[in-house]
């Protein structure tokens, strides 16, 4: 079954399943959604450019993991800044200011998982539907996205630390 339910049942996405989203400058396919896990967690996909680096922010409720798979990145949480690559997991708790960027020459590719869950539907709500493979690169609208993100327990804080 590739169709994501809207109840508790076993499923699976293959490769290019799910829904795909243009954020930003950001290529994200939701694999795991509030309705597909019943509220415990989502999974998202995400292909990103050199030099991405989302707004400074802090999530109320939702921690926010990172899983990359390829490329090199710069986090900052609060005071503390350190770098990833291939291989890394980096955890970000809600109610610190955090960002990262994207500081390799080449694509970045990643998971990003939240929990709870709910946040998934901010990517959704802010994003258009990716219509094609690659980056679909949007222009950045911060007062949309404070107030979309507010929805979700989301503050943007001001431009990137980086």
């Amino acid at each position: 079954m590739s169709a994501q339910p809207t109840s508790l049942h076993p499923y699976i996405l293959q490769a290019n399943e799910g829904e795909a989203v243009w954020y930003l400058t950001t290529r994200m396919t939701l694999k795991a959604t509030s309705a597909s896990t019943g509220g415990t967690l989502s999974l998202v996909e995400a292909l990103a450019a050199p030099g991405t680096a989302p707004l400074w922010h802090v999530h109320q409720r939702d921690d926010e993991m990172f899983y990359i798979l390829d490329g090199a990145f710069l986090f900052q949480c609060g005071d503390e800044r350190f770098e990833g690559g291939p291989g890394s997991f980096v955890f970000l708790p809600h109610g610190i200011p955090h960002s990262f960027k994207v500081v390799g020459q080449t694509l970045a590719k990643f998971l990003v998982l939240t929990t709870p869950t709910g946040f998934d539907q901010y990517f959704v709500d802010t994003s258009t539907p990716a219509l094609e493979e690659g980056l679909g690169p949007q222009p950045v609208d911060p007062e949309k996205l404070a107030a979309i993100g507010a929805q979700y327990g989301m503050e943007i804080l001001g431009p990137p630390p980086f």
